[in-house]
């Protein structure tokens, strides 16, 4: 299926230097100079990845991925000069998949894009492919539509929270490194930012709070996910040991 990308960004010269990488790579790319104009074509057209500046003339792009996350999982991708951790966080609470500072690498951040699709792709055909849900404790995901539920009523989740929660629940029998998160949700293969790992983390355990299921920390490695069953028992049994 061919994918279709929107990049959002003021700066004709950086909209036109993406189109050219991302189109040489077999992607279709549209350009639009405000995030306003690319959320009134989202609107009616979707697309498979949105790139969006941070600031731009009219609604910043903090707005428009708020406004595209609630209609859609798209995976998002921030771009700002400005460089600083309320950005940074915010940028990622809101929703949005990653965030590059400018000036950055386009080659690094095809890559980057080249990823979030070979983890969707992967995630599809992952254990169980022939099954058309992922389910763990109370929590199921639906693969083809890619939404989740918890207890039945529906669970948002972003891109990043739902590959992470399915390769967790994929993985629930043992722990996951950190590292290899990073590798096979968000694609990093040598500058490794924990940050964006463990951020996610807390934002999907303050949505499954009140969920069988939990993501419990082994500390100085990465995480599991668990019953709060199993938890409470090895709870117990540390506690009878001492």
């Amino acid at each position: 299926m061919e994918k279709i990308i929107y990049i959002a960004d003021d700066d004709n010269n950086i909209r036109n230097l993406l189109k050219s990488f991302l189109e040489r790579e077999g992607f279709i790319v549209f350009g639009f100079e405000t995030g306003d104009a690319l959320l009134k074509k989202f609107i009616s057209d979707p697309c498979s990845l949105i790139i969006l500046d941070v600031m731009m003339p009219g609604r910043d792009g903090f707005f428009i991925c708020e406004e595209i996350r609630k209609i859609s999982n798209i995976p998002i991708i921030m771009l700002t000069a400005r460089d600083s951790d309320t950005d940074y966080i915010k940028g990622l609470s809101i929703g949005s998949d990653d965030y590059f500072t400018k000036p950055f690498s386009p080659v690094k951040l095809v890559s980057k894009i080249k990823s979030i699709f070979a983890r969707q792709e992967s995630i599809s055909n992952s254990k169980n492919g022939d099954e058309s849900e992922l389910s763990f404790a109370d929590i199921t995901l639906n693969k083809k539509t890619k939404t989740a539920t918890l207890k039945g009523s529906h669970l948002p989740l972003t891109p990043n929270e739902y590959a992470l929660l399915s390769y967790l629940i994929i993985n629930s029998d043992r722990a996951v490194p950190r590292v290899e998160l990073l590798d096979r949700i968000w694609g990093y293969e040598t500058e490794v930012e924990t940050r964006v790992a463990d951020d996610t983390v807390k934002r999907l355990r303050r949505k499954i709070t009140d969920s069988d299921a939990v993501i419990t920390t082994v500390w100085g490695y990465g995480f599991r996910l668990q019953t709060r069953e199993d938890v409470d028992n090895e709870q117990s049994d540390i506690e009878e040991n001492n």
